[in-house]
This record gives C-alpha cells, structure tokens and sequence, in this order.
C-alpha cells in the first residue's frame, strides 16, 4: 500500500508529526515500519489543510494521510481521527454538501494504535465529519493533535502519533457509518476500539434532522459502509424514528452496539445469513456468536428444549461462558430469553448436539440433585412451602428464610426440617446416549 503524508507548513502539529515519522522512518534497520506492506512519501502545502484544493490530484497512493492540528472551543489534550466533507454548509473549508471518499478500516486502525501509544493526559476519538478538503480522489482521513499550541508543539505527543500511524494494523473491520452523537462521537469510538466496526462518515446529533435518504446514500457509498449505527440516547424518538424510516428505504441495515459485538470473527455476508436464519425462528431474535469463524454451509439445529431451559434454570451464566468454545451462534428472544435453538455449520451440527447435551448435563449435576435411569436425567427440586411451615406452627419472618436457606430450627421444643416444609418436584430429561455424558 502506497501512503501519502501530507502536512501543512504552517501547521506545527503536523510538522511535529511528520518530524517523528521521518525520524523513525530514518531509524529504522531492521525495516520494523515496512512489515506492514506500506510505503511512505510525504508532501508538504502551504496553507491551511481544510481549504487544500485538489491536493492529491498528483498523488500516487492508495491513502492519503492529513498530519494536522485539532482545536476547541474547550480544549483538552487529545488525539483524534476524522474524514472530510461537509453535510450542510461549509463553514470550514470545502464544498457545501459533499463528502469524500473514507478509509474506514484504516481509520480504526490508526485509532486503534493511537490508543495503544497514548500519552499521560490524552485522550483518543474520532471526530464527527466536518470540515474540507472536499476535492479529493483518494480514500483520506485526518489525524490530529488537539488542542492547543502546547499541545501542538508536544514532542511526546508527535512521537506518540507518527509511531500510531506507523504501527497502525487492519483487523478485517466491519465499515460502518455513524448518525449522534457530540463532536468527538463517543459511542462510535468505543465501538471502533471494542470490536470490529469501524466507521467512516459520522453524522454529529445537529446534522440528523437535515440529512435526506441522497446524503445518507453518499455516507453509506463514500464510506463503502454495509450497515449503519445511531447513537439512540444522542437523539430524540422523533428524529430517531425518522432516520431509522430512511435507512430502511435505503436498505441500510441498522445495528445495535451489541450487534456490532456480536458479529465476532465472521464475514458480514455470513453475519447476515446468521440473522436472517434467527429470525425465522424468531421475529427480533439476538443473536449471539461464540467460536464460529470463516464461511460454510450454515445450518440450524435444535437441542432438547427442556434440558436447555433446566440449565438456564440452573446457570445461564456458565452455560452461555461454555459456549464460548464452541462453533455455534446461540439465539435469544427479543427480550432475551435463551432460544433452544443454535447456529452452525454443517460440518459442525451433528457434533454440536453432543456437545451441548455434555455441557448442560454437566452444569445440572453440579448445580442440582441428578439420578439417571437409562436414558433419563431425573432432577429433583425442593423448595420452601410457606403453607407447610405455618402448618408446623412457624411464625412467618426470619425463621422462613432460614428454612428457605437450608437450615432446622426448633419451635417449642420441636425441631424443624427443611424437608419438613418443602415441596418437591421432579423433572425427567430423556437424553438418547446419557451413559457417555456419565
């Protein structure tokens, strides 16, 4: 990959970053920058960077790199990443209404590594799309130092940024775009810092209610975005419902921070063949990947529907933590109650099934009383019984709840058994091989 590095003259932090990257670059024997497949050639305006028309006209390179200064009406040391263009007016350089083309996996990347290299007292984020330049041709973003001179000037801060951009690694990010949020969009850089999503074009919360479905298209094709995120809790249920109605139009699928997560190691075309399956089983379903990777022949199996809802009786919990190991995507309700159901490949289904019998007759054993007749799991259950304890003449209070909890207690003379005040209940799991799991 071709990189260009392009700073300002008149812009200190970049020629304290582009200074770093140099010296590193000149420092560097053993070719430790060039392991990533990257190249580097630098370039040099003279004026300020957001009114830069046609800068990479020239250029040879895959991406171009903006070296820059960040500023704020309340300034905190920070370093931040950003691509260009103007949603409504252009109050900052460029042209009204328009957009350039993102790098939204090596944007994350480089966030990514700014985090890594961070000094004492900074913070890292993205920033909303902003400002110019807007006549580019190559994918581009900013990366800055903000958001004073001191901070500008800080040698630290320069090293810290031109090792980022240096170490910067691709991490097969998921490219997305992103609607709420403040200027430094918060959620979304949590989200490019936590998982695989990773944004291109940002809308700030202001910018929402002027966007029309031609805008949000270009966000989507100048990020090359397959999904979209909102930061619900940044913008009002009616402006919500609005974008949610437009993406849908548009055929933009929108995800939930919890989604982006869950899509773990798989391709999005996998991802998505994953929810459409969930939601034949059921409209709304979570889906919730655990050791699935790659591609293959997805298939849906069903476990024994009663032996899943007795472990999650017992601990849900440690069931969903064992699943971890497994190839299978587990499926829960709209509102979050654990389905039977699991998502795999075919390689994988009829392994998975002996898999989850193991695992949940292993949490029920060591979570309740088990006796097993042939092929038959038979869970046996007490629990307190108000009715039985007034019977034995219990006062009601704290002598319940030691019942409850296991413990005899004596009431004139006499002493009282849990068992004496229990009901008892059995469940009967037919399990066909339950010898093996023995």
């Amino acid at each position: 990959m071709k990189v260009a590095l392009v700073n300002s003259l008149q812009d200190k932090a970049g020629v304290n970053i582009r200074l770093h990257i140099e010296q590193l670059l000149a420092n560097d024997p053993d070719g430790r920058w060039q392991e990533q497949g990257r190249t580097y050639e630098f370039f040099e305006v003279e004026g300020r960077l957001i009114h830069a028309i046609s800068v990479d006209e020239h250029i040879d390179a895959d991406l171009v790199i903006f070296l820059s200064r960040h500023s704020s009406v309340n300034p905190v040391p920070v370093l931040t990443v950003h691509v260009t263009g103007n949603f409504g007016v252009a109050e900052l350089g460029g042209t009204a209404r328009t957009l350039v083309p993102a790098a939204p996996a090596m944007m994350q990347a480089t966030l990514r590594s700014l985090a890594k290299h961070c000094p004492e007292g900074y913070r890292v984020s993205y920033e909303v799309t902003h400002h110019g330049p807007t006549a580019l041709h190559h994918p581009s973003f900013f990366v800055e130092i903000g958001s004073t001179e001191k901070e500008w000037t800080d040698p630290v801060a320069g090293r810290a940024v031109a090792e980022a951009v240096l170490d910067a690694v691709l991490i097969n990010a998921v490219p997305l775009i992103g609607f709420g949020g403040t200027h430094y969009a918060v959620r979304q850089t949590e989200i490019a810092l936590s998982s695989r999503g990773a944004f291109g074009h940002i809308a700030h919360s202001r910018e929402i209610p002027g966007l029309d479905a031609s805008m949000i298209r270009r966000m989507q094709e100048q990020s090359g975005a397959v999904a979209a995120y909102i930061d619900r809790k940044a913008i009002d249920r009616e402006v919500f419902e609005s974008l949610s109605g437009k993406l849908d139009k548009l055929a933009i699928p929108r995800l939930s921070e919890s989604e982006i997560s869950a899509i773990g190691h798989l391709s999005w075309d996998t991802y998505q063949s994953v929810r459409a399956m969930a939601e034949q089983v059921s409209p709304g379903a979570r889906c919730y990947i655990h050791a699935l990777k790659g591609d293959g022949a997805l298939t849906l199996i069903r476990a024994n529907p009663v032996l899943i809802a007795e472990t999650a009786k017992s601990d849900e919990p440690g069931l969903i933590k064992d699943l971890d190991g497994l190839p299978v995507v587990h499926l829960s309700t709209r509102d979050n109650r654990l389905l039977p159901d699991f998502i795999t490949y075919d390689e994988h289904s009829s392994q998975i099934i002996n898999d989850l019998n193991t695992l949940c007759v292993k949490i029920i054993r060591n979570k309740e009383i088990t006796a097993t007749e042939r092929d038959h799991l038979i869970i046996t259950k007490a629990r307190f019984d108000p009715k039985k304890a007034r019977e034995q003449g219990v006062p009601p209070g704290p002598a319940y709840k030691q019942l409850a909890s296991g413990q005899s207690i004596e009431i004139n003379g006499q002493v009282i058994t849990p068992a004496m005040v229990s009901l008892r209940s059995e469940t009967d799991i037919h399990i066909p091989g339950l010898e093996k799991f023995s």
